[in-house]
């Protein structure tokens, strides 16, 4: 049977990761483990943790990569999933993911956030400047589809595979898209909107927001150097298939 383990880095966000924990209790097919990484907070994050059952670890060294990779390493599930403190999984979210990860070319799963908070018009321009260009820019850059951080859920074999090159210990990356690059552009990764989860629009909540973000993709891609090269992920993409087809038989079937 399949064994689940959850990672949730935090920083002074109880609020948020109570509603978390809460939606994680209440998932059809259950978390195995729950595992909270308490990444220096200084409000009752890790209480909140405790009181909800979870493995709380303390990464003292400010840095979601660092926090998110201490989680994984710790994780003894079968599948890691990890999402976010403000992330609110709906109640067949982890069931999903693992009927997408059902198949065994699938190394992992992903969805988009929608916000929990504010108007109708934040969410439609939550998806219009936010999730929409995120998916589709980083489609493009990396060959197939990005993890987005707030829901994902990858096979524990996929971690080990990649784990010794992520930048762990680079405050500055989107440890998400780090991730992304690390996995080989021709392994197949499945972005799917039954897995989409609620999240705060904190990364509307102004300019200052926004400039961070884009510096710290800008910042991702030049310390992935060769890794992050588009032209060179799609020509791997490519090759792959084309040498799959020709295993499969697939030019003498046309």
């Amino acid at each position: 049977m399949t064994r689940v383990s959850v990672v949730v880095p935090v920083r002074d966000d109880a609020a948020h990761l109570r509603q978390c924990l809460d939606a994680l209790a209440g998932q059809s097919v259950p978390a195995d483990e729950v595992i909270v990484v308490d990444n220096g907070s200084r409000d009752d994050s890790a209480a909140v943790a405790e009181s909800a059952g979870a493995v709380v670890l303390t990464e003292r060294v400010r840095g979601i990569a660092r926090a998110s990779a201490r989680g994984y390493d710790r994780a003894s599930g079968d599948v890691l999933v990890r999402l976010d403190a403000d992330s609110i999984p709906p109640p067949g979210w982890i069931g999903d993911a693992l009927r997408l990860l059902d198949d065994p070319e699938v190394v992992a799963v992903t969805g988009p956030g929608r916000p929990h908070d504010g108007s109708p018009v934040v969410g439609r321009v939550w998806d219009a400047v936010y999730m929409r260009p995120y998916f589709t820019l980083m489609w493009a850059a990396l060959g197939r589809p990005p993890l987005f951080g707030s829901a994902m859920a990858m096979r524990r074999d996929t971690w080990l595979a990649v784990r010794s090159r992520v930048h762990r210990f680079d405050p500055e990356v989107h440890d998400d898209v780090d991730l992304s690059m690390q996995l080989d552009p021709a392994w197949r990764v499945v972005a799917d909107p039954v897995l989409t989860v609620e999240v705060s629009a904190r990364p509307l909540s102004g300019l200052g927001s926004a400039v961070l973000r884009t510096r710290r993709a800008f910042h991702t891609f030049r310390v992935n150097g060769r890794r992050a090269n588009p032209v060179r992920r799609w020509a791997r993409r490519s090759r792959v298939a084309v040498h799959r087809r020709a295993a499969t038989g697939w030019w003498r079937a046309r």
